[in-house]
């Protein structure tokens, strides 16, 4: 396992905090109350830990495929149904949305190798990630890749935490599938949007793991 290079400033802040907090409890609270001073180090250590934990990269076995698309996020399959693209295409698509909790990895991967022909940020809400509108209305970044004569779009939408959408690809980029695309900070969603005849690999509630999972056939 190794520590996703978004996470350092923040998990160099934390351990400050952690030191100062616990410090200050040592000097002032354990000589009166040692179980207080006890239960302030137990809670910001888990607390410590759980930030170190969300930045994780954990070593798997990639799935590289050609006519696959590969979950680009870790997380619970929220949606699978038809709708009518709203960016870029103006047609009718197929939308898988995968939910990540704060507890899951938060690496976003490229589900298809090919090149990048549309990358664009928008400003917006902080929607709970599995509202309906968040795909519309939340703080986004849209990237569309084609590959083979496909074009495939995946959405990175931030969510009511998570307030922080990295995305690292430009236009007329090539890339590789199960690449890092991106990162979102503390709990998010991470929209696919396949064409009509594209088989789709997943069933509502599955965790997809990113980079390993099949979500679709096409």
């Amino acid at each position: 396992m190794t520590i996703h290079r978004e996470g350092y400033s923040t998990i160099a802040w934390t351990t400050i905090l952690f030191g100062v907090i616990n410090m200050l409890s040592f000097y002032f609270i354990s000589h009166r109350s040692p179980a207080l001073s006890w239960i302030i180090f137990i809670v910001t250590l888990a607390f410590l830990i759980f930030i170190i934990s969300f930045f994780r990269i954990p070593k798997r076995k990639l799935t590289v495929k050609e006519n696959t698309v590969i979950a680009p996020a870790d997380g619970k399959v929220v949606a699978i149904e038809e709708v009518q693209a709203d960016e870029y295409f103006n047609d009718r698509r197929i939308q898988v949305s995968i939910f990540m909790s704060p507890l899951n990895v938060h690496v976003n991967r490229n589900p298809v190798s090919g090149e990048v022909v549309y990358s664009k940020y928008h400003k917006g809400k902080y929607l709970v990630a599995w509202h309906p509108k968040s795909s519309t209305e939340n703080e986004r970044h849209t990237v569309v890749y084609k590959t083979g004569g496909k074009e495939l779009l995946v959405k990175q939408i931030a969510g009511a935490v998570a307030k922080r959408v990295v995305n690292y690809l430009q236009p007329g980029q090539q890339v590789k599938q199960c690449d890092e695309m991106g990162f979102i900070k503390f709990g998010s969603r991470v929209d696919v949007l396949l064409p009509l005849d594209a088989k789709v690999g997943v069933k509502m509630g599955d965790n997809a793991v990113g980079g390993v999972t099949v979500v679709a056939i096409w």
